[in-house]
């Protein structure tokens, strides 16, 4: 018995680490096609086919989230406007998981959410993220992001800036 017990505490730890991993990981991964939604009453998601498009899960409540605007608006001043090899343009799809819709809306306005495509997902509760586009992208965690290429693939998961600005950087045209 003095044996098992030293290792059953690293077990409980190993096993509940590798269940939160598989539990938060994204829905999608690299070479899936998005699923549809609503930007507005008059767009969808797929209208931006022929774009870059990151879709960025975000929550006006969320730390993490409002630590990478300043990023998010460089990387947006950066690229949109630009014309890529293969697309005519780069997008960011903000979608904001709140149970408020004047929070988000406060919280677009005091971040400076400048792109074109804000979209609210309201859940009715932000310990299970049970909004409508967060179930379909199987969105655990926020932020979670979602680069799209031209066709509607998905080209990135959760990448950081660097990664994104390099990905980007290299599809510009010469």
């Amino acid at each position: 018995m003095k044996k098992i017990v030293p290792w059953i505490i690293p077990v409980l730890i190993a096993a509940y680490f590798i269940g939160r991993y598989i539990y938060m990981k994204p829905k999608f991964v690299n070479g899936e096609t998005i699923p549809e939604f609503a930007l507005n009453e008059n767009e969808q998601i797929s209208d931006l086919q022929g774009n870059y498009v990151l879709i960025d899960f975000w929550g006006s409540w969320c730390g993490p989230c409002i630590a990478e605007f300043d990023d998010m608006r460089a990387l947006y001043k950066k690229y949109n406007g630009k014309r890529f090899n293969n697309a005519n343009n780069f997008e960011v799809v903000g979608v904001a998981i709140e149970t408020d819709q004047k929070r988000w809306e406060r919280a677009i306005n005091k971040y400076k959410l400048d792109w074109k495509y804000q979209v609210l997902d309201l859940s009715t509760s932000l310990r299970f993220f049970n909004s409508p586009i967060a179930n379909q992208y199987g969105v655990k965690e926020v932020p979670t992001k979602y680069l799209i290429n031209p066709e509607g693939v998905i080209i990135g998961v959760n990448l950081s800036f660097e990664e994104l600005d390099k990905m980007l950087k290299a599809k510009l045209t010469k």
